[in-house]
C-alpha cells in the first residue's frame, strides 16, 4: 500500500466479555498505553456481541436463522443438515446469517451485533475520549468467499476509518488511467488483524499501525458502504438456484 510499513499486534489481557459490559472501557484498559495516533483497532464482532447481549439457546439456531435472513441464496444438504448461504439483514451473505456457535459456552449461539456501524461508531468515540488519540475502529468477522477456499475476516462494521481507498482517476505506475481500481481496505486491515487475533488464542482486539492515512472523521461512511448494490450484483444466487430458476422461466415463456 503506497510503501507504507504496516505493524499489527494483538491486545492481550482482556477478559471475557459478558452483557452489559462497557467494551470500550475494558479495551482501553487493555491497550490505552499502547495506542499512538492513527492506529487502527480490530476487534472481532463477538465480543460486541456479547456486550450487546446477543446471545441465545443453541436450540433456537435454525429460528434465529431464518429470524436473520432477508433473502436465500443457495442451500445445500450435508450429513446431518442444510448449509444455508443467505443475506441477512445488514446485507451480508455468509452462511447460517452469521449466526455463530464458536468461542461461546455450550448451549448457546451469537448473533450478529444488531447495527455493527453504530457499535463501531459508539466505540470509536468512547475510545478516542479515553485515549485522546486519533484511533479508528472496524468490527470484524469471518466469512467464506465465492470461488476460493477457506475464510477471512471482513469489515461488518466501522468508525473514523476510510472503508474504501478509491483509486479512480489516478494512474498506474505505467501512466494509465485507472477506473475501476478501489481497494476494500477496511476488510484487508480486518483480515491483517486476524492474523494475530486467530480463532483460538483468545485474543479479540488487534491494533494496525501505520496506516494512519485512513484514519478519517466520524462523518465517513461505515462498512454498510462495502455491500454491493443489487443492481450490480451479478451472482445473486447459488449455481443450482439459478440453474433452476433459469429452466423455470424457460418453461413458463414456452407455455405461453
Amino acid at each position: 500500500m503506497n510503501g507504507d510499513v504496516i505493524t499489527v499486534f494483538g491486545v492481550t489481557g482482556m477478559r471475557e466479555i459478558a452483557a452489559g459490559d462497557d467494551l470500550a472501557a475494558i479495551i482501553a484498559t487493555a491497550v490505552l498505553d499502547r495506542l499512538d495516533d492513527g492506529d487502527i483497532l480490530v476487534i472481532t464482532s463477538k465480543i460486541v456481541s456479547k456486550a450487546e447481549g446477543r446471545q441465545m439457546a443453541a436450540a433456537d439456531r435454525e429460528d434465529a436463522i431464518s429470524a436473520e435472513t432477508v433473502r436465500v441464496v443457495a442451500t445445500r444438504a450435508y450429513d446431518g443438515g442444510v448449509t444455508r448461504i443467505v443475506e441477512n439483514r445488514l446485507g451480508i451473505v455468509a452462511a447460517a446469517a452469521g449466526v455463530d456457535a464458536s468461542n461461546v459456552p455450550d448451549g448457546t449461539i451469537l448473533l450478529l451485533p444488531l447495527d455493527p456501524d453504530a457499535s463501531a461508531r459508539a466505540l470509536c468515540t468512547a475510545l478516542r475520549n479515553l485515549s485522546g488519540k486519533h484511533v479508528g475502529v472496524i468490527i470484524s468477522d469471518t466469512l467464506g468467499r465465492p470461488w476460493r477456499e477457506g475464510q477471512t475476516d471482513v469489515a461488518i462494521g466501522a468508525a473514523g476509518v476510510r472503508v474504501l481507498d478509491d483509486l479512480r482517476g489516478g494512474v498506474d505506475s505505467y501512466g494509465r488511467p485507472l477506473e475501476v481500481t478501489m481497494p476494500a481496505v477496511a476488510d484487508e486491515l480486518a483480515a491483517a488483524g486476524d492474523l494475530v487475533k486467530g480463532k483460538s488464542k483468545g485474543v479479540p482486539v488487534a491494533v494496525v499501525r501505520g496506516m494512519g492515512r485512513l484514519v478519517v472523521e466520524m462523518d465517513e461512511p461505515g462498512a454498510r458502504a462495502l455491500v454491493r448494490d443489487a443492481s450490480r450484483d451479478m451472482f445473486r444466487l447459488g449455481s443450482d438456484e439459478a440453474e433452476r430458476l433459469g429452466y423455470e422461466r424457460g418453461i413458463a415463456e414456452a407455455g405461453r
